[in-house]
């Protein structure tokens, strides 16, 4: 049930339309929790039945005219109980290590070339994530909602580097 909450959450920030929250999933959001725009457009559907948001008044006719959404008050109690609920961890589930796994019972055939494609990704990732840093969290951003969203993109950046580390290592191993 994490979508509704992560629009919620873009909501809270900025009243948007369904394009606009689209456009800011792809910048933001969407590094750790992706949706297409489908699935955002229904979701907004859904949480407008479930009076969590609601279109602002448009003084123009609404027909081709593109809605605005808001969260009411219910979406931000919803929001916030759902933020303080406790989360069980994921199990890690990897195509790339299970392939890993297969390729010590059946060759490694192509396993390298896979493997200095999937560490070409994460550099570039990593990359897009210290630019963020740098363009989106100067040192004079110390509020706690700026050291929250930081956090967030610290976990991106880690993470990243926890791949380029270990996919150089795992490289490494394989041309001894």
């Amino acid at each position: 049930m994490s979508l509704p909450h992560a629009i919620l959450t873009a909501l809270v920030e900025k009243p948007s339309s369904g394009l606009e929250l689209t456009r800011r999933f792809d910048k933001s959001i969407g590094y750790f929790w992706s949706a297409t725009h489908q699935q955002i457009y229904r979701e907004l559907g859904k949480l407008e039945r479930d009076g969590l948001i609601r279109a602002l008044p448009s003084p123009v006719p609404a027909r081709g005219q593109k809605k605005e959404y808001e969260v009411l008050p219910d979406g931000r109690a919803e929001l916030a109980r759902w933020t303080a609920a406790p989360q069980e961890p994921k199990t890690l589930r990897d195509p790339l290590l299970l392939r890993l796994r297969s390729a010590a019972v059946v060759g490694t055939d192509g396993v390298d070339t896979e493997l200095r494609r999937h560490l070409d990704l994460h550099r570039q990732q990593l990359e897009t994530y210290r630019d963020i840093e740098k363009r989106d969290f100067p040192p004079e951003r110390d509020a706690v909602p700026d050291r929250l969203r930081r956090a967030v993109l610290q976990a991106g950046i880690d993470l990243e580097t926890f791949w380029v580390e270990w996919l150089e290592r795992t490289l490494s191993e394989l041309d001894r």
